[in-house]
């Protein structure tokens, strides 16, 4: 990463973070305070650097936004009903909550690991307004990047620590997806159980 910037500049900056979306094993926290380290050394001008950083996220969201609008809604929920333990009922759901904060989920899950790349399949797929999600993309990127690319401008050469203090981050919010989807998976369970025990008295009762 670190010569890629290097030899690209600015661009590099972009083209990572654009990729961070494709590929999230490319860490956007490494890439931006890495961008904000070398600004502070006068390598790479900081202005630049946060917009160059915010057109990749953008760039990059918009391809998954395309590939939810080509895959659209039906086929999206086609493919997410062979998921074991989701059924019709959760994705409609997640339909109308989707549709009913899709502005809000765009805006902070671009702050949220992982998030910030799947939320733009389902924005895509419901055809949610492109003005909107382009705006609200870039201005939840730009507060992420800011972060990152001014951390690391003023931390200088221990931009590093910055990966450090946001892993905590990263693991509440793993922390709480687990949680919720073991909660979930555990409910799903018991009611299908429940189902399945009260369609067997039923049998019986017939006999």
């Amino acid at each position: 990463m670190a010569s890629v910037i290097e030899s690209w500049g600015e661009v590099g900056v972009g083209l990572l973070v654009a990729l961070e979306n494709l590929v999230p094993p490319i860490p956007s926290e490494i890439v931006l305070s890495l961008g904000g380290y070398l600004a502070s050394e006068g390598r790479v001008n900081l202005i630049l650097v946060f917009v160059a950083a915010t057109l990749g996220s953008v760039g990059g969201a918009l391809l998954l936004y395309w590939l939810g609008y080509a895959l659209g809604e039906e086929r999206l929920r086609r493919w997410l009903d062979r998921i074991p333990l989701v059924d019709a009922d959760d994705l409609s759901k997640a339909d109308r909550w989707f549709e009913k904060h899709e502005k809000a989920a765009v805006l902070f899950g671009r702050c949220a690991p992982v998030v910030r790349s799947l939320v733009s399949i389902p924005a895509g797929a419901n055809h949610m307004n492109l003005g909107q999600f382009v705006l609200f993309t870039a201005i939840g990127s730009g507060v992420w990047n800011a972060a990152f690319v001014g951390g690391g401008y003023a931390l200088g050469s221990r931009y590093q620590d910055l990966e450090t203090y946001s892993q905590y981050f990263d693991y509440a919010i793993w922390a709480f997806f687990i949680v919720t989807i073991a909660s979930w998976a555990i409910k799903k369970v018991r009611k299908r159980r429940r189902a399945a025990a009260g369609r067997s008295g039923r049998a019986s009762g017939e006999r």
